[in-house]
């Protein structure tokens, strides 16, 4: 039989973790995802070959896991006159006897190169394929020779499920907030907003991004806002550039667009 009735009580231990990966793809994706919980994997440098990283909330492929007290992984030697990347990752991995899984903290060491530093490959396995091993990759550690430099972090942290869902935004020229509605995929924008200033023709704006949760899937999507004959034309990474000069007026935004979140 192939319906389950997952949480509901069967007499039987029958909830497994591919049960839960199943359903947890389905609900937030099948991407790794990082949640904004304690340190959200902060990660240091507590010596030249220590890398600590802190307390955090994640999921990789649908299966949740969590670091409750501080974590610290060793980063081997660079070597004087070449460069190299080591990517410091969760390791899934399932006992093929026993069925048993864990995570743990690995890194994943690159090749090093004279002139330009190069990430090493993340071993691309699927859990729910039947891979017994998988990789999410949390921080790149750049090496310079002997010097370790500072962590790059990898992942964007994601807020509580309710930010996913209704958020507010202060579009660029105005105080005033409008706000983004996520189902499913599909984000809508609607407020109404008076704007504080006229702005220049097609002035790109480095702030006051989209949030990452209801950034566009295609390259340009547009919220318009008809009674000032001024538009906002929203990127994939979030940023929002103008289209037209606002007015000091009173207008009501409209737009909609599909998230690649």
């Amino acid at each position: 039989m192939t319906i389950e009735l997952v949480d509901g009580k069967a007499g039987v231990a029958h909830i497994s973790s591919e049960d839960k990966a199943i359903i947890h793809q389905a609900k937030f994706s099948k991407s790794d995802v990082v949640f904004d919980w304690g340190d959200a994997f902060k990660c240091s440098m507590s010596s030249p070959n220590r890398a600590t990283i802190g307390t955090g909330c994640a999921s990789i492929q649908g299966l949740d896991w969590h670091i409750t007290a501080a974590e610290s992984v060793t980063i081997s030697n660079g070597s004087q006159g070449v460069k190299r990347n080591d990517i410091i990752c969760a390791h899934y991995h399932r006992d093929s006897k026993t069925g048993n899984e864990l995570v743990e903290l690995t890194v994943l060491k690159g090749t090093p190169n004279a002139t330009t530093a190069a990430d090493p490959t993340i071993p691309s396995g699927k859990i729910l394929s039947g891979a017994v091993d998988a990789y999410m990759p949390l921080w790149r550690i750049p090496l310079d020779g002997i010097t370790v430099g500072t962590p790059v972090r990898l992942f964007t942290p994601k807020g509580a499920l309710w930010d996913s869902v209704t958020q507010p935004w202060k579009p660029p020229y105005t105080n005033n907030s409008l706000t983004l509605c996520r189902v499913g995929r599909t984000v809508t924008v609607n407020g109404n907003v008076k704007f504080t200033g006229s702005g220049v023709q097609n002035y790109a704006m480095a702030v006051e991004t989209i949030p990452e949760a209801f950034r566009p899937l295609a390259d340009q999507s547009i919220i318009a806002f008809p009674s000032c004959g001024f538009s906002l034309l929203v990127m994939r990474d979030g940023k929002v550039q103008m289209l037209g000069d606002p007015k000091s007026a009173y207008s009501t935004a409209h737009g909609c667009w599909i998230t690649a979140q």
